[in-house]
């Protein structure tokens, strides 16, 4: 149907939820194909009209994990590998696999209530066109080739996929078997739902808030007390209290000064200027500093350094 191109540096990591899902899907059809048939693995695990009345609770979630066929496996899982590496990527496995599962119910939700007589139904076609509302949602720009031919941006052709799924589901109104087309419809709408619900818009904005955030290396973080309301001041009151307890050490003893017919102008020691750029910073910050004091404080923590 389409393939998708990644940016240069926003290539997916490893996807493991998408890993699992699909191995999983996998898993049930060899069972499925070599051992119990197509006809059992359906009744068992597939949700039926009554199952909900009846107590058979779990085939709710199993039947995203169940297919007709091997073209059916085949496609829905290339589907997935489309468009879930990089929603993983974006949203973490954990992220992922919750809204995975909460398309899946929109998708049995729509069928009990449009499709009641619709037979069994199976196949993780909801949850995965959920996964495509999710990637267009994000990347709407990025171009796909439909059926290989076709340029497409990735919006258009979900909006495709849901004016085809919309109008067969009412062509195929009443009919018994073939494709759970109002089941797809409700995997698409639990996704948008889902995606402008005001705590997914959080998580979004937050995201974006860290995502140019610097790294810090490995050093583990240090606690801070909750009682210090300004930490940055006190660390750099700390450092320029360790500077002048330094200079203090370090400069000479001044002989006693002799008595002069006149008075001279006083040059200031450097040690002298040295407090001043101290209390300057102190004060205002490291900021603040013109190019002279820069220079000066420079050559101090040479000259410290070499005693």
């Amino acid at each position: 149907m389409a393939y998708v191109t990644y940016d240069e540096f926003d290539s997916p990591r490893s996807p493991s939820a998408v890993y699992w899902l699909i191995g999983l899907c996998v898993g049930v059809y060899f069972v499925q194909a070599t051992l119990v048939g197509d006809a059992n693995m359906a009744r068992w695990f597939g949700y039926a009209s009554g199952d909900v009345a009846s107590g058979a609770m779990w085939t709710l979630g199993t039947y995203m994990f169940v297919h007709g066929g091997l073209m059916h496996l085949l496609l829905n899982m290339w589907t997935l590998w489309l468009f879930g590496p990089r929603v993983e990527a974006a949203w973490g496995a954990s992220t992922f696999t919750w809204y995975y599962l909460w398309c899946g119910l929109g998708g049995w939700a729509f069928h009990a209530m449009f499709q009641q007589g619709g037979g069994l139904l199976v196949g993780a076609s909801a949850a995965i066109l959920g996964v495509a509302v999710a990637y267009a949602s994000r990347w709407p720009d990025d171009e796909v080739l439909f059926f290989g031919v076709v340029p497409m941006k990735v919006r258009w052709l979900v909006v495709f996929m849901a004016l085809i799924n919309i109008t067969m589901a009412v062509v195929d109104a009443g009919s018994l078997g073939g494709t759970a087309y109002a089941a797809h419809i409700g995997g698409m709408i639990a996704g948008w739902v889902y995606l402008r619900a005001p705590s997914a818009g959080s998580l979004g904005r937050f995201r974006n808030r860290i995502a140019p955030a610097p790294d810090y290396g490995d050093e583990p973080p240090r606690a801070v007390p909750k009682s210090s309301a300004r930490p940055r001041e006190r660390e750099v009151d700390d450092i320029v209290a360790q500077s002048k307890a330094a200079v203090a050490r370090a400069r000479p003893q001044q002989p006693a000064p002799k008595p002069q017919s006149a008075p001279a102008a006083v040059v200031p020691e450097p040690a002298t200027a040295l407090d001043a750029v101290l209390d300057k910073i102190a004060a205002e910050g490291m900021d603040s500093l013109t190019l002279a004091e820069r220079n000066l404080l420079d050559e101090w923590s040479r000259r410290l350094r070499g005693n």
